[in-house]
């Protein structure tokens, strides 16, 4: 039932889409003016609108994940120094316009447009009008809806193959995604980078940097005391040594802010336990990973973790916090969860839009819940940045595969098609064993062939059950 409410659903979708091609081509045949300016625009968003709900149902139903082919939107017009806005020769004083046009030009121009316009037109005359001949006819109506019933989870694979087929980026699309994607990763990089540095330097020139010229300061009073007055001299000595320990002690806190030693000594798993212990929560840390990742990679994640732990005690109000690194083949996922207020938003300016930015470079995703009242769960995942596991090969699998591929030899042709040249008398003997043999053996010979053939389709069978539900108990 739920394989017939779907197929239906895609009917209802592909109906739509066709009314919505159909717009878009009177917007095109108005002309400028209601058909350039109003209907083309909008029909162009509702195909982009009815193709995110192919992709949608394709990945939820059929398992096809399809991917957002759009180039990403122009930005808004910018004022120049004469006071106007500059589009090729023309010049405005208000942004309307140019942001129209640019719109306009982005939606027209996108490959992926018309690659949506193709595929809800095609999908919806390959299903409305054979819908529309059914319903002329109250019995082939009613044919028709069994049809669908009957056929109705392979229409669903189907629809997710064909939309994979049109909706996907292409080769030359998805290429130029990336390059857009990583020129603005390495732009917010750069950009993070820069500010990092800047802290750095604040924070020498403010700390270490102010402390060490202030022990130098001291140590030539004392210098100057050390005969005149040697107990002033010493209590400066003194503070001198006091102050040079707090300098070092501002030294190891920025260098464990670039990077931790206990993390390059010792790995991300270890660092994480001991930024646990130095947290005021009570923190529980999970760590499951086949190896060591990237020394960039740890570094991302681990600051990562110090900024939710951060954040969780600062803002949230937590008293406690389970922190569970995992893998998923070559993807790392760390997921940090709070017993906090919960209300985390990456637009409130908690450092989670910086997280963001820093996770990009490894086109890493931040995923949020954290409703009123909490909990807060965030969960990091990046994607590549672990080594392939090497394939591991099912008990038996070389076995299953050798009598799944030859099991066919002696039962088809050696074994039913003798067969069924014997019974009907045919006298070519063509390359069958069997037929060439004198006639008290040849039905002993095919027998034979068609018993070898079945049991070995049965004993991989058995091999392959067996094995799925050692996989499935496993």
């Amino acid at each position: 039932m739920k394989a017939i409410g779907r197929a239906f659903a895609l009917v209802a979708l592909a109906a739509l889409g066709l009314g919505t091609s159909l717009l878009a081509v009177l917007g095109f045949g108005l002309g400028f003016g209601l058909g350039i300016i109003i209907l083309v625009p909008m029909t162009i968003r509702l195909i982009r609108a009815n193709a995110r709900m192919q992709r949608r149902f394709a990945l939820a139903w059929s398992g096809v994940e399809i991917a957002d082919p759009y180039r990403p939107a122009p930005p808004p017009p910018v004022r120049h120094r004469d006071g106007f806005y500059h589009e090729g020769r023309q010049r405005y004083r208000s942004p309307r316009v140019p942001a129209w046009n640019q719109r306009f030009n982005w939606l027209i121009r996108d490959p992926a447009t018309w690659r949506d316009y193709a595929f809800v037109l095609l999908d919806g005359l390959a299903v409305v009008v054979p819908v529309l001949l059914f319903l002329m006819n109250p019995w082939a109506a009613l044919a028709g809806i069994a049809l669908i019933a009957y056929f109705a989870p392979r229409l669903v694979r189907a629809h997710g193959r064909a939309a994979h087929a049109l909706l996907a980026p292409t080769r030359k699309a998805a290429l130029e995604l990336q390059v857009n994607r990583l020129a603005r990763t390495r732009a917010e990089t750069m950009d993070h980078q820069t500010a990092e540095l800047h802290r750095i330097e604040r924070d020498l020139h403010d700390g270490a940097q102010a402390r060490l010229v202030a022990v130098g300061m001291t140590i030539g009073a004392a210098e100057q005391l050390v005969e005149t007055d040697p107990t002033a001299a010493k209590a400066l000595l003194a503070k001198a040594r006091e102050a040079s320990a707090t300098a070092l002690a501002d030294l190891r806190s920025l260098v464990r802010g670039i990077h931790p030693p206990v993390l390059a000594e010792r790995g991300l798993g270890d660092a994480v336990r001991a930024l646990a212990l130095d947290s005021p929560l009570i923190t529980h840390v999970t760590v499951e990973l086949p190896e060591r990742p990237d020394a960039p990679v740890e570094s991302a994640a681990y600051f990562a973790i110090s900024e939710l732990l951060t954040n969780a005690a600062r803002h949230g109000g937590a008293t406690e916090a389970w922190i569970d690194i995992s893998h998923a083949g070559r993807a790392m996922r760390v997921t940090v969860t709070d017993d906090g207020l919960g209300g985390a938003d990456p637009a409130k300016g908690t450092g989670l839009a910086g997280l963001e930015r820093r996770l990009a470079a490894f086109d890493g995703v931040l995923a949020i819940s954290s409703p009123p009242g909490g909990p807060t769960i965030v969960t990091i995942e990046l994607p590549q940045v672990l080594s392939p596991l090497p394939p591991v090969l099912p008990k038996h699998a070389h076995l299953i595969g050798w009598f799944m591929g030859l099991c066919w030899i002696p039962m088809i042709p050696q074994g039913f098609v003798a067969m069924a040249f014997k019974l009907s008398h045919m006298e070519q003997k063509s390359w069958f064993l069997a037929l060439y043999l004198p006639e008290p053996f040849q039905w002993p010979v095919i027998g034979a062939m068609i018993a070898t053939g079945l049991s070995m389709f049965t004993v991989a069978l058995v091999l392959a059950i067996k094995q799925w539900r050692g996989d499935k108990c496993a």
